[in-house]
């Protein structure tokens, strides 16, 4: 049964966030000599002499209207990063409890653990990257209090099964986070449709992938209000800066101009997948739920510097386990995308 209180922080409960001087306003006002601000303006622009609005009040708004949820179940960080690194914070005890994650997966989760002393514990997906959901059952521990699982998968571009996560978060009392960065290239819903449904449910998405705004650095976690307000409750004052948050409300009114993006990108996506098998190099181009591919060619170190010296950047990925040999390449636009392809069958 899961409990919330019992899987925080003591001091994390016990603690007072920091009051902002705009957190301690009420009302109206037209002068504002509260936050030592700059009040001749700035050299930026037009309003960036006042701090942002801590909370994202409006921004919050409009991100539960598109994703069909409610605003105290919204979280914003600076990038997804930050929403991991929060978890960790507020539930994890460095030196004493631990996270458990499924390689080959995204490598924040374990950057963020040791940062935080949280010991890790992984168990590998399957040859087809699945869960092994019995093995994941067996090796959680009381100390064990937030389980990632990355879906689409980074790097391998496949969704993990939901009867296998739906599994895991009846029998797991801690958290299951579940990062979505590439969910708006899937055909699967989202698991903010089933937030209601599980009160250990964490779900992470973010701007950069599909939004196409990764300079502005600003991820999205969703959970129970309980949650959320402890991420809150820990979080830098004024972790999203004005600039973002301005033009992401400008962005959000475009969702016809996103849904043609990512219909371009799904496009390309499967030509790749139908033109790399026929390159000689190439021996396996794995299914991809992404906006990218993981791809096993004969020498992914010697195939990584060839295309580097034609000027093409892609990511080796051999040396992760159940990744051999394998290299992961983002679909690009039409031109980049049949140039690489030109690239690989000269190598």
């Amino acid at each position: 049964m899961f409990n919330l209180e019992s899987i925080v922080r003591p001091n994390v409960l016990k603690m007072k966030p920091y009051s902002s001087a705009r957190d301690e306003f009420k009302g109206e006002a037209s002068i504002f000599l509260d936050a030592n601000e700059n009040n001749l303006g700035s050299l930026a622009g037009e309003n960036y002499n006042r701090y942002p609005d801590p909370h994202q009040k409006k921004l919050k708004t409009l991100i539960a209207e598109i994703k069909d949820v409610r605003s105290e179940q919204v979280f914003l960080g600076n990038g997804s990063d930050e929403a991991i690194d929060l978890l960790l914070r507020a539930f994890c005890r460095p030196g004493k409890d631990a996270l458990l994650c499924l390689p080959p997966t995204y490598g924040m989760y374990e950057v963020s653990a040791n940062l935080n002393e949280v010991r890790i514990d992984t168990v590998q997906l399957t040859a087809d990257f699945q869960i092994p959901v019995q093995e994941v059952l067996q090796t959680l521990k009381p100390e064990t209090k937030l389980l990632f699982i990355c879906s689409p998968n980074n790097p391998t571009g496949n969704s993990i099964r939901t009867e296998d996560i739906e599994t895991l978060l009846n029998k797991f009392s801690g958290l299951v986070v579940i990062d979505e960065a590439y969910i708006d290239f899937a055909d699967t819903p989202s698991w903010t449709t089933r937030l209601n449904d599980f009160p250990n449910l964490v779900i992470l998405q973010t701007f950069s992938k599909a939004w196409g705004m990764a300079g502005l650095r600003l991820g999205m976690a969703f959970a129970s209000a309980e949650i959320i307000a402890l991420l809150d409750k820990i979080k830098p004052p004024y972790n999203i800066n004005e600039a973002t948050q301005e033009l992401v409300l400008q962005a959000i009114d475009k969702t016809e101009v996103l849904k043609d993006m990512v219909e371009e990108i799904v496009q390309e996506r499967e030509l790749l997948m139908q033109a790399l098998p026929s390159i000689q190099a190439v021996e396996t181009v794995y299914p991809s739920d992404a906006n990218f591919l993981l791809v096993k060619v004969t020498d992914a170190g010697a195939m990584y510097k060839f295309l580097l010296s034609k000027g093409i950047v892609v990511r080796n990925r051999s040396g992760l386990p159940g990744c051999e040999g394998c290299i992961r390449i983002s679909v690009g636009t039409l031109e980049e995308n049949q140039t690489l392809l030109k690239a690989m069958a000269a190598f």
